[in-house]
């Protein structure tokens, strides 16, 4: 018996030795990398081999595929087209004629449906007539700035959907990055409690560990065990939610690039980060185009009130005709147009762009509000996550102390298992922690970066705001 108990405590002392001190850092020192694709996420035979994918692919994988983005942006194309049809009065206007009339009889005239008695001619004839707006006083010119505006406002809502979409993506890539880190800290546990199990059996059958150590072993592996399915269906989810905020509609495989470092510490000041969101958030653009936009439509509509001068010009040729008719015609003037009254249709449409203006007013004044809001709570978020991170690597680097000095005291018979699988746990929930802490921080620096308008720089389109008055 004697030798037989000799070489189990060696055996375990030299697996104890070999788990404490592995090649590289410990378990609570090491940063949590990218796991292999688990057992379930490999490729079946014929299917498509898991992706590479880094946070910057996602992010121009989502420019590319993703709905909401393409919606937006056909949004911002078509209300360019509605600028398009404001700026048409400016331009001349061009109409082709060609008329092929028969009279019943020589010299007919029309003696009801109009005030005068033309007479109609047999005839067929061609022509054309041209039309230039001369002046409205403005009215055409601010209303085809006002739609200026609009497309610009269209633009921003583009943008800001853009931007929207990459913190969802964001969130879903550091989301199953810590899903498969919390995984590998699973199956690293399932490991441990297995040999565990294994050592406690062998003693238990050489009569040195009780039945009951046995069962409490046992018990410890099945948690384990759950807490690896559980970090399965995680993994699962996470990329499922990912390929959809990539813009897939069926789950895709990937292997993704681990980006845990962690950041540069933020601002120590909360204000210029706010000064930066006011200027940089494409919302607060687009509320101030719509704004803008408002205002010059109000000053339309009052210059609607006002004369309409433009040159009329209109000339043709008439192939058969009756010959007391010309072969050619023209003739060009101008034509001036005073609306006198219209029962207050132009003051009531001012009163209203007027009225709208001033609420698109309030609206981004509520918004500048609620931005100012969301980046102090970015910010303190953000700062929370970092001393959340801190505390749970010193909790960690604990714990796996606490678990080393567990199991030499049970190795030795000092303590008991229960003792030991409460180390153990600690150690685990630890590790998870941490991982959770680190993607933590990444996390809310995304969203600090997207409540202060950064965008990331490898999908960042210039950006441009026209002059509404600059009319091409």
């Amino acid at each position: 018996m004697r030798p037989a108990l000799v070489l189990l405590l060696s055996a375990w002392a030299a697996a104890a030795h070999a788990q404490q001190n592995p090649a590289g850092p410990t378990p609570a020192e090491a940063p949590v990398a990218a796991p292999a694709m688990p057992p379930s996420a490999e490729p079946a035979p014929g299917a498509s081999a898991p992706l590479p994918l880094t946070l910057a692919q996602a992010h121009a994988i989502a420019v590319q595929n993703h709905p909401q983005i393409a919606a937006a942006a056909l949004q911002a194309q078509a209300q360019q087209q509605v600028y398009l049809q404001a700026r048409s009065g400016l331009l001349p206007q061009v109409t082709a004629f060609g008329n092929a009339v028969h009279a019943d009889s020589d010299n007919t005239r029309l003696m009801a449906g109009a005030i005068n008695n033309p007479s109609v001619f047999s005839r067929t004839a061609i022509g054309g007539a041209v039309s230039q707006l001369i002046t409205d006083f403005g009215h055409t010119t601010n209303l085809a700035a006002s739609a200026r505006l609009q497309a610009s406002a269209a633009e921003q809502t583009s943008l800001a959907t853009r931007e929207q979409v990459l913190l969802e993506v964001d969130h879903s890539y550091f989301g199953a990055l810590q899903a498969q880190g919390v995984q590998s800290v699973a199956r690293q546990t399932l490991d441990t409690r297995q040999l565990l199990l294994e050592r406690v059996s062998v003693l238990a059958e050489n009569k040195l560990k009780s039945e009951l150590d046995v069962s409490f072993a046992q018990v410890a592996t099945e948690q384990a065990r759950l807490l690896l399915q559980k970090a399965q269906a995680d993994v699962d989810s996470s990329l499922a939610t990912l390929s959809t905020a990539l813009g897939y509609r069926e789950q895709r495989s990937f292997t993704l690039a681990d980006e845990s470092t962690v950041p540069v510490p933020a601002s120590a000041e909360v204000q210029p980060l706010i000064d930066e969101a006011l200027q940089n958030r494409p919302e607060l653009g687009s509320l101030r185009d719509e704004r803008d936009a408002a205002e010059r439509l109000a000053r339309s509509l009052r210059d609607a009130r006002l004369p309409t001068v433009s040159a009329l010009v209109t000339a043709g040729n008439s192939p058969s005709h009756d010959a007391r008719l010309p072969a050619n015609y023209s003739a060009g003037g101008l034509q001036v147009s005073i609306p006198v009254f219209t029962g207050g249709l132009y003051s009531a449409r001012q009163h209203e762009a007027e009225l709208r203006a001033r609420a698109a007013a309030e609206a981004l004044r509520t918004a500048e509000d609620n931005i100012s809001r969301d980046v102090r709570v970015a910010w303190l978020n953000l700062n929370n996550a970092r001393e959340r991170l801190r505390t749970n690597q010193q909790l960690a680097r604990y714990a796996a102390t606490a678990y080393q000095l567990a199991e030499a005291r049970y190795r030795v018979g000092s303590s008991s298992i229960v003792e030991l699988s409460q180390a153990q746990l600690e150690l685990t929930t630890a590790q998870i922690e941490e991982t959770a802490a680190r993607y933590e921080v990444l996390t809310r620096e995304s969203d600090l970066n997207f409540v202060i308008g950064a965008t990331p720089p490898a999908t960042a389109p210039p950006q441009s705001r026209a002059d509404p008055n600059a009319l091409p």
